[in-house]
């Protein structure tokens, strides 16, 4: 075999790359600042790719694949780093996807989270929600959360994740992580059992059905802080999409619960730098004061982004006054900013700049 997947990761380290695609009829693939990148090279074969992944499987995990066609899991390799691979099939051959997880986890500081990111750690109770497109970052910024917590509190904090990415270490606190498949079987079988293990911080992984969410917000309501990953890209968003997960004659009062416990929504997207220097965080921040509660209990969510606007003193802001900032501060260009604009001729409004397509 001409390919080794040791060389091909340490590869990814080498280039600072986020992922590396197998698939038969292509060389490796490197995902670099966002950019796919090919190794120079044969492609890959339908026998190299399974050569290359099903070592790296256990059994149990060979079985699972057998009967599903696809699985997620993480694994590591001593001084080369921790990865979070999806192996599937396409075209009725085996190809796999890894995502690089540093050793190490970032601080708040080096992530270039929004300040309001210090008020959560310190909540007792309550319901976070770190939401954003895949690849935004939303597992490296909850992993930078509760080490915070674990490095500054002494709780018992009790993780769900599928698959587990950071490793925690135990610090001021317990630190208790759950993957899914090998530790419990469904996210919410392992909410209701979390309940019984005296948890003080809960990490949800992904919030994907009814019952997840259901299970999330009860525990935020028996006086725990819980967080939680959507895919949204608005906090508007985020509380629509969770109420309309639901049968229209509940949807009423889990607007009533939701408001009750949401404590703030962090929304992120990861831009290209200016400079070429790699990726910056841009967040749209929702800290949930009792006007937004009484907006959630109206089903007036569309209003939100209006209080976020006008909330800065309280560590609040849009998407567009965060991508405003990065693009007055030079670290993106002015076409990246209108491109990861949710609302482009806002933001061409607040650059003065109206009438400005951006190449667009």
């Amino acid at each position: 075999m001409k390919y080794n997947l040791q060389d091909l990761l340490n590869v990814c380290k080498k280039k600072d790359a986020s992922d590396l695609h197998l698939t038969a009829g292509l060389p490796p693939v490197f995902r670099i600042k966002k950019r796919l990148v090919p190794l120079k090279s044969d492609p890959l074969t339908s026998e190299e790719v399974e050569e290359l992944v099903y070592p790296i499987m256990n059994d149990e995990q060979k079985e699972k694949f057998r009967e599903d066609w696809e699985i997620d899991f993480s694994f590591g390799i001593s001084g080369v780093g921790r990865f979070r691979v999806n192996v599937f099939k396409q075209r009725q051959t085996v190809a796999a996807a890894f995502r690089v997880i540093p050793w190490e986890i970032p601080t708040f500081e080096q992530l270039g989270l929004p300040k309001a990111i210090n008020k959560v750690v310190d909540l007792e109770k309550g319901f976070v929600l770190v939401t954003g497109a895949t690849g935004s970052g939303k597992s490296t910024t909850l992993a930078s959360v509760i080490d915070k917590i674990n490095s500054t509190r002494s709780v018992h904090i009790i993780t769900i994740e599928d698959p587990i990415e950071y490793l925690h270490k135990h610090k001021k606190s317990i630190v208790v992580q759950r993957e899914l498949g090998s530790d419990t079987r469904s996210f919410p079988k392992a909410l209701r059992s979390v309940l019984r293990e005296d948890p003080d911080v809960i990490l949800v992984g992904e919030m994907r059905d009814l019952e997840t969410i259901s299970a999330a917000i009860t525990a935020a309501e028996t006086g725990h802080l819980v967080f939680a990953t959507l895919h949204t890209n608005s906090a508007a968003q985020s509380i629509d999409r969770i109420v309309d997960v639901f049968p229209p004659y509940q949807q009423q009062q889990v607007r009533i619960q939701l408001s009750n416990v949401l404590s703030a929504i962090f929304t992120q997207q990861l831009i290209e730098r200016k400079d070429g220097g790699g990726l910056v965080l841009a967040a749209e921040v929702l800290i949930v004061t009792p006007a937004v509660r009484n907006l959630i209990r109206e089903n007036k969510s569309y209003q939100i982004n209006t209080i976020i606007q006008t909330s800065k003193d309280l560590g609040m802001q849009t998407m567009n006054q965060a991508l405003k900032e990065l693009y007055e501060h030079n670290l993106i260009s002015f076409e990246s900013a209108i491109r990861y604009s949710y609302d482009s001729s806002e933001l061409l409004k607040m650059l003065g700049r109206e009438g400005v397509s951006g190449g667009i």
